[in-house]
């Protein structure tokens, strides 16, 4: 799996030399992403971090367009600097021009959400539950405060927990 993935990035790059006749840096490839991104580029570290799960569901759309796109990233960082816009026009010429691909945004892989416990608080509002994540109740712990918007108060723990 990995190394489709790593020979997917470095044809991309090959590509993009073609293209512009001008070397580009390689950069790291890691594996180690969760949640809802696809693939993310780190543009300072020289970093690209792919999602595993999200590549082995939908690895054909991963390699002929999330791969790219990433890359993209990277090539329009060493071309044109750092004061780009993410999503610009530069990325655009390079997902467009180089790799023939539209310049989408984001992905439409389906996501499995995991199951996450939420704290509920409440303030004296009428019907006010405030479902707080395990990060947001943990601040709480450590002595953050939340007010509610409507009477200002400071929300409270009920004990509850539910699962979503």
């Amino acid at each position: 799996m990995h190394e489709q993935l790593a020979s997917r990035v470095e044809a991309c790059y090959e590509q993009a030399e073609t293209f512009f006749k001008r070397r580009f840096k390689r950069p790291e490839v890691s594996f180690k992403l969760r949640g809802q991104k696809a693939g993310v580029a780190h543009l300072h570290e020289n970093l690209l971090r792919f999602n595993p799960q999200l590549y082995r569901e939908n690895s054909e759309d991963f390699l002929r367009q999330t791969v790219p796109h990433e890359v993209a990233h990277l090539v329009a960082h060493q071309l044109f600097g750092g004061r780009i816009q993410p999503h610009g026009e530069e990325w655009q010429l390079i997902m467009r021009g180089v790799y023939e691909l539209p310049p989408n945004r984001c992905h439409t892989y389906e996501i499995q959400r995991r199951q996450a416990t939420r704290y509920i608080y409440r303030c004296p509002c009428p019907g006010s539950d405030f479902p707080f994540s395990a990060q947001r109740h943990k601040l709480v712990r450590q002595g953050r405060r939340y007010l509610c918007r409507k009477c200002r108060d400071v929300l409270v723990f009920t004990g509850e927990t539910r699962v979503e």
